[in-house]
């Protein structure tokens, strides 16, 4: 069974410092470093992996930096391991020609995070997409609803641990 990947620190260091003129680097860097609990920099990409309590201010740097359209953002079950849930925001620059991946990691029980529709409005129907399926609840998101399943459907379809069969 695969496990979540492990993220260190000293991997955040080595990408970070290894990006200097990166202009989300900077950007990030002189918001809030301690935010940002990894990097890695794959193929022409970034990926900053930032505390779920900070993502809404982490969003709004990356837009204040340049970038300038919300593509999608996901979530990952990695159920059993813990935290649970991973989240991943993809954000696009026009200016700079690049993405930027953004996550986070939320633990099982009752997972939550803020919304940020209040930075992209189009985020609106992916956080509705993830708590349909996921369960993931969006707090301040203001219609969040089912987008996929019936109303009255039981449980979140995409979790691990969801019936294959579905409840009964």
């Amino acid at each position: 069974m695969a496990e979540a990947p492990k993220e260190t620190l000293a991997g955040k260091q080595a990408v970070l410092e290894g990006l200097p003129d990166h202009p989300a680097v900077k950007a990030l860097l002189a918001w809030n470093a301690d935010a940002f609990t990894d990097a890695l920099f794959d193929r022409g990409e970034l990926t900053l992996t930032v505390t779920p309590e900070k993502i809404c201010e982490a969003v709004t740097a990356v837009k204040n930096a340049g970038y300038n359209a919300f593509e999608d953002m996901t979530a990952v079950d990695w159920l059993p391991s813990e935290p649970r849930f991973q989240l991943s925001y993809h954000i696009l620059s026009h200016q700079y020609k690049e993405r930027i991946r953004l996550k986070t990691w939320l633990n099982s029980g009752d997972p939550a995070i803020e919304s940020i529709t209040s930075v992209w409005s189009g985020a609106n129907y992916y956080e509705r997409e993830v708590f349909d399926l996921f369960g993931i609840r969006f707090e301040g998101h203001p219609n969040l609803r089912r987008i996929l399943m019936p109303d009255d459907w039981v449980g979140h379809p995409l979790r691990k641990d969801y019936p294959v069969e579905g409840y009964r």
